[in-house]
């Protein structure tokens, strides 16, 4: 499984590198951080009947790249994404794509969908689960802590939510721009297990999993992750998150991926 995950997530970074490449379009290192956490909700933790809400919308290339990777659409389809028309803009739109049940990417509004998903879930009594995936810079938004507490409330415990603690948001290091820490401690205060995974680690999500199963409280699970993982010479910037890749830094990135050294190293999110 373990081999699997990592062939699925590297064929993942290669279609959406080679995409925001073709296409000179910002954003690759938000949609590099969280590849591995995709790829292990989708092909490890996903039953029939569950939904996923990409809360951070502008990592839509790598929810596109997963749908190609699962199935769910033909590759060829993604040949005009960023062009006008298309439907695989940058960010996901609503109701067009399997999958995608939201249009997402104006921040901070995910968590609350997701919430409002389950609450009709445990109401029809399904077994059913939402995943969410929020970027950590969302949680400077209050409607994030709002849904925090409606999802405690209510022991929403179909809801698993996972943070991409990569560090880094739009204007900086999300600790210089508005200081989330200590983050674990402040989730448990609002009523959440929260649990710790190395998010380019699928053995660290599947402990992370094992543990959210048993948990008797909603979950949030922080993954630490690296912004723009295994872009040379660009990961954990924040020119990362706006700068396309270049012909050179694909091949380079792609040459990484298949001699297996494109992992980096974390850095402190403090």
């Amino acid at each position: 499984m373990r081999c699997e995950c990592s062939e699925r997530s590297n064929s993942i970074k290669q279609r959406l590198v080679g995409l925001h490449h073709t296409a000179g379009s910002g954003h690759l290192g938000s949609s590099l951080s969280i590849v591995e956490i995709l790829t292990f909700i989708r092909f490890v933790w996903w039953t029939d009947g569950d939904d996923l809400v990409l809360s951070k919308g502008h990592a839509a290339t790598a929810l596109y790249s997963l749908l190609v990777e699962d199935g769910s659409i033909p590759e060829e389809h993604l040949s005009t994404y960023y062009q006008n028309g298309t439907l695989f803009a940058a960010h996901p739109p609503p109701n067009r794509l399997p999958r995608v049940p939201f249009a997402t990417g104006s921040l901070g509004h995910g968590l609350s969908l997701a919430a409002g998903m389950a609450m009709a879930r445990q109401i029809k009594r399904q077994q059913t689960k939402v995943f969410c995936v929020t970027s950590d810079g969302e949680l400077n938004e209050g409607s994030i802590w709002e849904a925090a507490l409606f999802i405690a409330h209510h022991n929403l415990r179909n809801v698993v939510w996972l943070i991409d603690r990569n560090g880094i948001q739009g204007f900086g290091r999300t600790e210089d721009v508005l200081r989330l820490e200590p983050l674990a401690e402040k989730l448990s205060a609002f009523g959440f297990n929260p649990i710790a995974a190395d998010g380019h680690d699928f053995d660290s999500l599947r402990a992370a999993r094992q543990e959210a199963m048993e948990s008797t409280r909603p979950v949030a699970i922080i993954c630490r992750t690296i912004k723009g993982n295994g872009w040379s010479g660009m990961q954990d910037t924040v020119d990362c998150h706006y700068l396309p890749i270049s012909a050179k830094d694909r091949q380079s990135f792609v040459d990484s991926l298949l001699s297996g050294s494109e992992r980096g190293s974390h850095p402190s999110p403090t």
